[in-house]
């Protein structure tokens, strides 16, 4: 079983955030720049909510606003959903079906320790399956 900590590791340790007073412009520029889907945002140094691609398409492109004159803190989420990192993927991938929503920080007592996405989710579980398959094929075959 595949667990959120090992998955933290195998993708490092690069963890990418913004402040609410940023622009939505400036989150968008950090989103590109680092080819990620979200980002936490931090005030006071506290994870306060996360601002997503989603956020973006639905709560400012949808409704007329402009990214250089909006605040992050006007469009983000600010009911964060987290995990921890001794959660399975399986719980993970539950939660975010769930709940629809493709990206869980992870949080270790009161630190943000990182950010998984669905995509690293899908790949986790691929990755895990072949070597179980694997493991499969090489006690099938061992026993002819």
């Amino acid at each position: 079983m595949v667990i959120v900590g090992d998955l933290l590791k195998q993708k490092g340790g690069d963890l990418w955030t913004i402040g609410p007073d940023a622009t939505v412009y400036q989150a968008l520029m950090l989103l590109s720049e680092k080819n990620i889907g979200a980002l936490p945002v931090f005030e006071g140094g506290r994870l306060a909510g996360i601002f997503s691609e989603r956020d973006y398409a639905r709560k400012l492109a949808l409704k007329g606003k402009f990214s250089k004159h909006t605040r992050v803190r006007e469009v983000m989420t600010e009911e964060v959903v987290t995990v921890g990192p001794d959660d399975s993927i399986e719980q993970c991938m539950e939660l975010m079906t769930h709940r629809r929503i493709r990206h869980l920080p992870v949080v270790g007592g009161s630190d943000v320790l990182g950010i998984i996405s669905i995509g690293d989710i899908v790949k986790a579980i691929i990755t895990d399956q072949k070597s179980t398959i694997g493991l499969l094929k090489d006690y099938i075959t061992a026993g002819r």
